[in-house]
């Protein structure tokens, strides 16, 4: 009996401990561990590995439920590269993240309109054989999204719906918001627990307290949590280590104290693109001076920094087996 009991606990533990049937798991890494993500287009990825001289545990791309922009083949933006088989082609043991944009699309979304384009989405990233991370309407919350919270609850579930019953089991999903100042609260858009892997923040030049209603919610609801966009808004790198020290060194401060789990930031030269001219976001790029390339090296250099290796995939829990 009593030998009865205790394999009839152990497989309680099992069902509690693992992903359910149909759903993918988080992918998230060992406690005390943080996955950094590099974006967010091509060329900024390529050059970015080029100047620093080590691969990052992942790669952010952006494409759209309308079009899937990207994925397949080369997209040219204005001034940018979108290119995920670029991405998968050139760095092995890396994951993915994907800003999925879907402004003015959720009816349609709803409807099953974009349903073929959902299917393409599920067979290439199970061949893709590595763990991706779904940003489902990005910044949900931001006012330039106009997201109607029912819709976009019930969107980001058919989404969901439809990629595990494709068998995607590569796709975490991931509730991403804007992290600002809002009409509503962030709660108001929540899809529910059975839809959502990570919770995610944007982390720009805001106050650090506008993220504190999301990592009180991934707390509340045991998630990871993610930095899915970052960078150093309205700075320019080659002005040296003063901008470490005024945006940086918060930062890191915040992610350590907050208990992320995965950052992503964007190194490019925003003033330079085309879509980004007379926005003032500045130059982000770490290789850009030499002196907060050295210290970035350093920083992500530290042990707890998932960064590209044969072990990665196995410490946030993927087998492509």
């Amino acid at each position: 009996m009593k030998s009865a009991l205790l394999m009839a606990a152990a497989g309680a533990l099992f069902w509690l401990s693992s992903p359910l049937p149909g759903r993918a798991a988080s992918f998230a890494p060992p406690d005390g561990e943080v996955l950094l993500v590099v974006g967010q287009n091509r060329q900024t990825c390529d050059d970015y590995v080029k100047a620093v001289g080590k691969v990052p545990g992942g790669f952010m791309f952006y494409t759209s439920i309308g079009a899937l922009e990207g994925l397949q083949t080369p997209y040219q933006g204005a001034g940018y590269v979108q290119d995920a088989q670029h991405l998968v082609d050139t760095y092995p043991n890396t994951t993915l993240q994907i800003g999925f944009w879907m402004v003015d699309c959720l009816p349609a979304t709803i409807a099953g309109k974009y349903d073929a384009n959902l299917d393409r989405l599920a067979a290439w990233a199970k061949k893709a054989k590595r763990p991706i991370y779904l940003r489902i309407g990005y910044e949900f919350d931001g006012a330039h999204n106009h997201y109607d919270p029912k819709d976009y609850v019930e969107a980001f579930r058919h989404i969901v719906k439809r990629l595990r019953d494709q068998k995607a089991d590569n796709i975490a999903f991931v509730w991403h918001s804007v992290a600002g100042i809002t009409e509503k609260p962030p709660e108001t858009w929540y899809p529910g627990d059975e839809y959502v892997d990570w919770f995610a923040v944007s982390y720009f030049d805001q106050s650090a307290r506008h993220m504190d209603p999301m990592t009180q919610l991934a707390a509340q609801h045991g998630k990871p949590l993610m930095v899915a966009e970052c960078t150093p808004k309205g700075q320019f790198t080659r002005h040296g280590l003063g901008v470490w020290n005024l945006w940086f060194k918060n930062f890191f401060h915040w992610t350590d104290k907050a208990g992320v789990k995965a950052i992503s930031y964007i190194d490019d030269n925003w003033d330079d693109m085309e879509i980004w001219k007379g926005q003032h976001w500045g130059d982000a790029r770490v290789e850009a001076n030499q002196a907060i390339k050295a210290k970035w090296i350093e920083q992500v250099g530290q042990p707890k920094f998932l960064q590209s290796s044969p072990e990665l995939f196995k410490k946030l829990g993927y087998s492509a087996d």
